[in-house]
């Protein structure tokens, strides 16, 4: 991506910094890590999309953009640790000081999960909560793979399935809450969990610590 042109961002960026960093903005003093870049591609395709902005720091405060290869190593990071490989959506704005600042567009994936190699070899998935990449524990990961393959269809639900939907319905719950409901194993309740998911009636809710289930 040569001869990148900024576009006139001032108040613009502005207004973006004055929301802080949440659940679909982050911001990026400077980019170095290419995997580490990575975990936030996922953690936003993973989720709902969201934005990078590059040449802020966490504080707000707009240093620019010091080095344009900058992209470089943002698009080797969709292209080369994320799996699925990703696409990238970068503008560049001049902003206040004649500083340039990236905003790095990931929309939502149409596939998840959205994995990322890591340095010891593994492949692993992340979810943006708040202003945090969370490492996607392994039963959502799982529920993703299985709702991609379409392999959620039930016929009818048995008695556990249906207390776990009318657990999941009452508010967040524990999967082991409804193991003990259920009377059931904890890999009968990962099963159960991961079909729901994939028929779209259960999903995932994070409470600071960690994944809950809530009903659809």
């Amino acid at each position: 991506m040569k001869d990148l042109k900024g576009i006139k961002g001032k108040y613009y960026i502005a207004k973006l910094i004055d929301e802080g960093e949440h659940e679909h903005q982050d911001f990026k003093f400077a980019i170095s890590d290419a995997r580490k870049i990575a975990r936030s591609l996922s953690a936003f395709a993973n989720n709902d999309g969201g934005r990078l902005l590059v040449g802020v720091k966490d504080n707000g405060v707009i240093a620019g953009v010091r080095n344009e290869e900058d992209i470089y190593v943002i698009e080797q990071a969709a292209q080369m640790y994320c799996r699925p490989e990703q696409e990238i959506n970068v503008t560049a704005f001049k902003c206040e000081g004649g500083h340039t600042v990236f905003r790095i567009e990931i929309s939502r994936s149409k596939v998840r999960p959205v994995m990322v190699h890591e340095t010891d070899g593994t492949w692993k998935a992340y979810y943006r909560v708040k202003d945090e990449n969370i490492a996607a524990p392994q039963l959502m990961v799982r529920a993703w793979e299985c709702a991609a393959k379409n392999e959620g269809t039930l016929l009818s639900l048995n008695d556990a399935e249906r207390c776990l939907l009318e657990l999941a319905a009452k508010g967040p719950v524990r999967l082991e809450e409804f193991m003990v409901s259920a009377h059931v194993s904890r890999g009968m309740a990962e099963d159960m969990v991961v079909r729901l998911h994939a028929m779209g009636v259960i999903d995932f809710s994070y409470d600071g610590s960690r994944f809950n289930l809530i009903a659809i």
